[in-house]
């Protein structure tokens, strides 16, 4: 639990900022808003519902552009914590913590009930009234085979105390009355914590359901990040705690500008007709890097939470910079996983975007992009919340997050709709990076692709930005301003020849679905055979230093004179094997492409 500051206030709010990508819509600037929760109603898109610290609720009845805010009030009182989920008939839930006048503090799990859209509320039933024991963190998700809810949260014997005879636990509870009542609080971990609400004390719960009536969750704690399952929708529960992966740092952990930090796990599993139906998924953040260096990570599990996969990093940036308070939600109508998390990789000092994370792939790769208009410069003196968070359904995603801007607080979604792009997966290798023995690229980089019309004079549509992982050599590309249509799919990367797709262009439509599109499996996917063959594989030729569309001799003159000097560096454009140096290999395969006098092939 955590200390807040309240400002009672009632507003309809919103406001537009159209300049972005995404246009980020402002809910709220006052009353101090954090920690916040948003839920999409599947039956009808347009229906938003959010909460956020302290005793706020949202609604939205045009899919978050406009918002009407309003305070929460119960006979058991409301005492922040939010966590918004909704049933498969529209009704929405919204459990918060509680501190009762003459009562005891945090003393329960309140669920509040909608039945008409976040509009109005019940008074709300309540589970694991345990005095004088602290309820605290709670979340809550709906099994939609039987809108069952279910409900994990961390009990303190005595929040904040150091004595070693105080615990802290994990308990869950459900409703098969849709919110009437709650069953007895059940204890379902073994290892208990501490008090001190630290890294070892076991925290960070958060269930879901699987397709045959599993109940899934995690958390962190003294044993790092450990799973439990129960397969009789929530009866019974696994023996032992089921351990996942080390946390290295902890969860608990500094982040400069941040009044405090933490890596807390996010626990979702895949319930759509798509190929990775049944996979479970952990989300959280950690300092195995180093305290400069958080990083979102994932892990998975595609049978029952029995083992699980290697991490997975789903930041792709360099190495060096600051990613946390991550969230992840699963578009249970494509199996899509969708991110979001803070931001420092654009900046070497506390300025701060929102970013998000998105895989088609179960979890193999990530699509990382910004969402937020404008940095902020968030102060440690101000209470920033312990989380954000994130919903989607069908393409439509909706994140929300806290701004902090030195002293205030404000509360943003921004408007991103995958129903409304292009979405273009491409497969693509640079013949420098690329090393066959180890079928790998030497480097995650940055590659942009445009959408140019098929006929002449070939006009840009549109452009995108997208990472090549060094693996799978894919990266996605999203196009929000082209329409259906169909293109020439362009490839520029900073030290190879410009690269046309094959004779026609490609039909691509706004509707959600990715499509592909592979480099390297032909000559023939290149306009005029544009492309180099190594190692069984198709790629594109390295050498255009100054992308003038030829490789020659200024290219070669660039590259011995880097090889001369010795020049290192990342982003070097002569380092066209993208080992951080310029050498003799270098030079070499540059004088090769500009003996072969190498050039872009366009219609």
């Amino acid at each position: 639990m955590k200390n807040f500051i309240l400002i009672a206030v009632l507003t309809l709010f919103s406001f537009k900022i159209s300049f972005a990508q995404y246009s980020n819509i402002l809910m709220t600037s006052t009353g101090s808003p954090n920690e916040p929760s948003i839920c999409i109603n599947p039956k009808n898109t347009n229906i938003v519902v959010a909460g956020s610290n302290l005793n706020f609720y949202f609604y939205s009845t045009n899919s978050g552009l406009n918002w009407t805010k309003q305070t929460l009030t119960s006979s058991y009182s409301v005492w922040g914590d939010p966590s918004i989920t909704v049933d498969t008939a529209g009704n929405f839930y919204y459990g918060h913590l509680t501190n009762p006048s003459g009562g005891y503090f945090i003393d329960r799990i309140v669920v509040q009930k909608s039945t008409n859209g976040g509009v109005n509320w019940n008074n709300g039933s309540f589970a694991g009234y345990i005095p004088p024991k602290q309820q605290d963190k709670e979340w809550l998700c709906v099994d939609p085979a039987n809108n069952n809810l279910y409900m994990t949260w961390t009990q303190f014997d005595s929040y904040g105390s150091s004595n070693s005879n105080d615990s802290s636990t994990i308990l869950f509870s459900r409703s098969t009355d849709a919110g009437t009542s709650w069953s007895t609080a059940l204890r379902i971990n073994k290892k208990a914590g501490n008090c001190i609400d630290e890294d070892n004390t076991v925290e960070g719960a958060v269930p879901c359901v699987g397709p045959n009536g599993e109940v899934y969750t995690s958390w962190s704690g003294p044993l790092g990040i450990v799973f439990d399952k129960s397969t009789d929708r929530g009866v019974t529960w696994l023996s032992g705690d089921k351990f996942v992966t080390t946390q290295p740092g902890g969860w608990d952990f500094g982040i400069e500008g941040i009044y405090r930090a933490n890596g807390l796990p996010i626990t979702a599993c895949d319930l759509s007709n798509g190929p990775n139906r049944g996979t479970i998924y952990i989300n959280w953040s950690d300092q195995r890097n180093g305290t400069t260096d958080t990083d979102v990570w994932l892990i998975k599990s595609t049978d029952g939470g029995n083992t699980w996969s290697n991490v997975k990093r789903v930041n792709d940036d360099p190495a060096g910079r600051q990613q946390f308070f991550t969230w992840m939600t699963i578009d249970q109508a494509t199996g899509y996983l969708y991110f979001v998390f803070y931001d420092r990789r654009n900046y070497s000092n506390t300025q701060t975007d929102v970013f998000m994370a998105r895989s088609t792939d179960g979890g193999e790769t990530f699509n990382n992009f910004k969402v937020s208009a404008t940095p902020f410069t968030p102060n440690s003196s101000s209470f920033f919340g312990d989380y954000s968070n994130i919903t989607a359904h069908n393409g439509k995603v909706r994140p929300i997050w806290t701004r902090l801007d030195n002293t205030s607080l404000s509360l943003y979604t921004a408007i991103v709709d995958f129903t409304s792009f292009i979405n273009l997966r491409l497969k693509v290798l640079m013949e420098g990076f690329y090393q066959p023995l180890f079928n790998q690229i030497s480097r995650k980089d940055t590659v942009k692709v445009y959408l140019r019309n098929t006929s002449s004079p070939y006009a840009i549509a549109d452009s995108a930005k997208g990472v090549i992982d060094s693996l799978n050599f894919n990266g996605l590309f999203l196009f929000n301003n082209a329409p259906s249509g169909t293109y020439y799919i362009v490839t520029k990367h900073f030290n190879s020849i410009e690269t046309w797709s094959k004779t026609g262009g490609e039909a691509l439509l706004r509707n959600g679905t990715a499509y592909n599109y592979d480099f390297t499996s032909s000559v023939s996917q290149a306009f005029g055979n544009n492309l180099k063959l190594k190692g069984g594989k198709y790629s594109l030729f390295s050498g255009d230093i100054n992308q003038d569309g030829i490789i020659d001799a200024s290219d070669l003159s660039f590259t011995d004179n880097d090889s001369y000097n010795g020049v290192t560096g990342r982003f070097v454009s002569s380092d066209v094997t993208g080992d951080n140096i310029v050498d003799a290999a270098d030079v070499s395969l540059v004088e090769n492409n500009s003996n072969d006098m190498v050039n872009v092939s366009r219609p």
